[in-house]
């Protein structure tokens, strides 16, 4: 028996790519609709852009808070998908479930902390000036 790689087997065109756009959207829906944090950090970067409305910022300024925000919400999907990975393998209360499950969560954590001090850096001479 041959072995057949992957990308013999991928479908290739404009009707996977749509898919593609499907698959994702549903992703964000699930999200959205089964993970508290997503929606923590949507009001957080909700605030975020109202600020930066109120402020004026310049373009560069909106590129690196929209950088800073969209690492924050791309790291907690990545990991919803290790806690749905993790729990599709086992339910127990494992020790390697956990370490996988931490260390997504603290990802997530560090990246929050460094897009707050990001915002802070664009932010704080706006309070102050």
């Amino acid at each position: 028996m041959s072995k057949i790689s992957r990308d013999d087997i991928k479908k290739k065109g404009i009707k996977r790519t749509l898919r593609t756009f499907k698959y994702s959207l549903a992703g964000l829906a699930y999200a959205y609709k089964n993970e508290q944090s997503m929606w923590i950090h949507a009001i957080g970067s909700l605030f975020t852009i109202v600020l930066g409305f109120i402020y004026h910022l310049s373009l560069s300024e909106w590129a690196i808070i929209f950088i800073a925000l969209g690492v924050i919400l791309a790291s907690e999907l990545i990991n919803t998908a290790i806690e749905a990975a993790v729990d599709l393998c086992t339910l127990e209360i494992h020790p390697l479930a956990k370490i996988a499950k931490d260390c997504g969560s603290a990802a997530t954590f560090v990246l929050t902390l460094v897009s707050i001090v990001i915002c802070l850096f664009v932010f704080v001479p706006y309070f102050i000036g």
